[in-house]
């Protein structure tokens, strides 16, 4: 009886009929979990949203208002710009630290896989834990970096990476690079292990040497891959929130302040919900226009 039922699953489970239910299941959770937080977002961000209407159903129109208020607040100059550097900083250093370390490990020795293992240990962990590590590595008094530093004589005192405005933003972005080097060092270690072989072999028969052929053969067949991997680096980037807000809370004086805070700090600490969901309905823009970017890129590459 078991297997007479066990029978008749296989069959359902291979027949075409069910395939248009499981994309309509996809659909739905998609629709749930991403379109109603988004098109509710979208609305918040051209309303009056205070906590005494937050949880009624019509509020106060305002249109563009709230992002009129945003631009024009001096405030946003300062984010822009933070975010800007943070977000090009991260996805330049994360990708070059993966490329560095993915060919590093493409060379078999004793090892190699423990190494790579514990250098993907650090990306599992949570952001949270990771700002927490890092906000006591980079301590101005009993900091291990800065206690190397000078124990190397490269500086007499103490820096104080994220209680000064000058280097708040240099320390929060150290510390976001470090955390997403392995996301980079993995993606563009399948991408090196998926390479034909025989064309490195040709090559290296003609007397093309390591650095010719990294350039004429690895980096043009790693395109599609690292297409994909910066914007989703991009992506990332501009969501970072948990290990910026563990170190700094975006100060001293908005000096590592990026809008996924600035959009925290409207909302639950000013309840301006509407300039909040005005900050994330711009990060959704712009993550929107990364992903027409690559897309289109990938489409192109196709074609041609």
């Amino acid at each position: 009886m078991k297997g007479h039922q066990r029978l008749r699953w296989e069959r359902a489970l291979d027949s075409e009929a069910i395939w248009p239910l499981m994309a309509g299941f996809g659909a739905l959770y998609l629709a749930f979990f991403v379109g109603y937080p988004v098109i509710y977002n979208l609305i918040m961000s051209v309303q009056q949203v205070t906590l005494g209407n937050i949880s009624t159903v019509f509020r106060p129109f305002v249109g563009l208002d709230n992002y009129r208020k945003l631009v024009d607040d001096p405030l946003f100059a300062t984010v822009f710009q933070n975010t800007l550097i943070f977000v090009t900083g991260n996805v330049a250093l994360q990708f070059l630290g993966g490329l560095a370390l993915a060919l590093f490990f493409q060379a078999a020795f004793p090892g190699a896989a423990f190494f790579r293992g514990m250098i993907l240990a650090g990306w599992i962990l949570p952001p949270l834990v990771i700002g927490a590590v890092w906000k006591w590595l980079l301590a101005s008094d009993n900091g291990v970096i800065n206690y190397a530093l000078r124990g190397l004589g490269i500086v007499s005192g103490p820096i104080y990476w994220l209680s000064d405005p000058a280097t708040s933003l240099i320390g929060v972005t150290f510390a976001n690079v470090w955390f997403g080097v392995p996301f980079n060092m993995i993606l563009l270690a399948a991408g090196l292990a998926g390479l034909p072989q025989d064309m490195y072999e040709a090559a290296a028969l003609d007397g093309a040497g390591p650095v010719r052929r990294f350039f004429a053969l690895t980096l043009p067949m790693l395109q599609p891959t690292i297409y994909a991997l910066l914007a989703l680096t991009t992506i990332y980037t501009m969501r970072a929130f948990d290990l910026i807000w563990t170190m700094t809370h975006g100060g001293p004086v908005d000096s590592s302040n990026i809008f996924p805070v600035w959009s925290y700090h409207l909302s639950f600490e000013l309840f301006d919900f509407g300039g909040g969901a005005a900050v994330s309905t711009m990060m959704l823009v712009v993550v929107f226009i990364v992903a027409l970017i690559y897309v289109r890129s990938v489409r192109t590459e196709r074609v041609s």
